[in-house]
This record gives structure tokens, sequence and C-alpha cells, in this order.
């Protein structure tokens, strides 16, 4: 296999887009059960979630050849989700809704789904081991409750999530454009280092004679001779092959 110079791809084993998915999925079926179809708002909050999701997928492609383009679209995906919590908040209030705590008992069940399921496990397995069935039906108690309240509460819970790992996934992306440089750059350093490695090859392979400099004196090779005596006792240098008639010598 061919290695590639920047890795990509690679998000559906990603904790931020395994979350999108259920997002997307559960935001579907809650626009289905419980707004107008005809609505506006359905469209947007299926369209947010659909965003959310799609950009997370495209930005991790785009990571071979554009951190700017990866950047710009993990930061598309955080503004989508952003936009869809505030739908889900504006539901529960206009309706006179509770919204749930974040260290209340509700929410915290929710948020909690990733430790549970591990302390349940003799494994080492999480989450993103999962398939997106199997990861549905630990939040189904409430994604497919029959109160809607529940439902708004419980994406609410998870799309902060899901903006939580988002907001890592973009630090650490800034932090490798920082440290590594982008595309463009680790192609060029790529290049140059290729073209030492080829010039290094070529010196191993060519002739030692093609490497024997000519005396600047009188134009005869030189011979690689070691300093006898003086200040320089032990070093070596390329003196005249002529000597003693020529004397021309210079540093090896």
């Amino acid at each position: 296999m061919v290695k590639k110079l920047r890795p990509s791809g690679g998000y559906r084993k990603t904790a931020s887009f395994q979350a999108a998915t259920v997002i997307c999925d559960a935001t579907y079926w809650f626009c289905e059960q419980h707004l107008n179809p005809r609505s506006r708002t359905v469209d947007q909050m299926v369209q947010a979630a659909r965003s959310g999701r799609q950009n997370i997928a495209e930005g991790s492609r785009a990571a071979a050849t554009s951190s700017q383009t990866e950047l710009r679209l993990l930061n598309v995906a955080r503004a989508s989700f952003e936009e869809l919590l505030l739908d889900y908040e504006d539901y529960l209030r206009h309706r006179h809704l509770a919204q749930w705590m974040p260290d209340s008992e509700q929410a915290l069940a929710v948020r909690g789904v990733p430790r549970t399921f591990r302390a349940d496990r003799t494994d080492q397995a999480d989450l993103t081991d999962l398939s997106d069935q199997e990861r549905w039906k630990l939040y189904a108690p409430w994604l497919e409750h029959r109160d809607s309240a529940v439902r708004a509460n419980a994406l609410i819970c998870l799309i902060h999530q899901a903006n939580f790992l988002l907001d890592q996934q973009i630090a650490a992306a800034e932090r490798q454009f920082v440290e590594g440089g982008g595309y463009t750059e680790q192609l060029a350093a790529a290049r140059l280092a290729e073209r030492e490695r080829r010039k290094k090859d070529q010196m191993d392979q060519s002739d030692p004679s093609d490497r024997i400099p000519n005396c600047p004196k009188c134009g005869q090779a030189m011979v690689l001779r070691t300093a006898k005596s003086g200040r320089n006792s032990g070093s070596q240098f390329w003196g005249c092959s002529g000597y003693p008639e020529c004397k021309g010598a210079i540093n090896a």
C-alpha cells in the first residue's frame, strides 16, 4: 500500500461522526412525529443535522490535501449543530416544556451512556466499536420515548456532547497545522528530502575518483594526505600529486 503524505478518511470510527449519526437519525424521526411536515422548521432542522454529519465526513477526506478545508468543514459542522441545538431549545420553550438542567438525573443518565456501557463490559470495547444500530439501542429509551420533551432534551444532551467532541477535533487539527504545516508545506519538505536522498545515493554509487579535486595551482589531481606536524598535525588535507614541485593544498 502506498503511504499517504497526510492521513485522511477513517471518519466512521470517530466519536464525533458516530454521535452525529445518532443526532441525524433522531432528528429525522423527531420531526416526522412531532412537527408539521409542511413547516419550514422541519427542513431547517433536518438539514442542520445532516450538515453536521456530512461535513465531518467531508472534512476528514479533505484532510489529505488541505488543512484549511478540513478546518473550515469541521467548523461548518460545529455551526450546524449549534443551530440545531437552538431549534430544540426553541421547541421546548415555545411549548412551555421544561429543559433539563445539566446536572439533572435525566441529563446525567444520557450523558453517562458511554461510561455505563464500558462498566457493563468485560472487554475493552467502547461505543466506537458498535454498529449504528447497536449504538442507537443504547439511547433508544430516550430517543424513542412517547414524550417529545424527553426526546428533545435527550437530543440537547447529545448535541452538547457532539459539540464538545468537535471542539477537541478542531483544536487538534489546528495544532497539527501549526506544528506540521499545511499540505503544500509538507509536500515541499517531502520533495526536498527525496532530492537529498537521491543525491546521497548518487554520491554513494559514483566512482571515488569523481570526487577527487584538482590542484588549484597546477590542475593536477590531488592526493589525500595527513599532516605530520604543526598545529594541524593529524588532520587530513588534499595535497597536489605533483609535490614537491607543486605545493598546492586545500582542506579536506
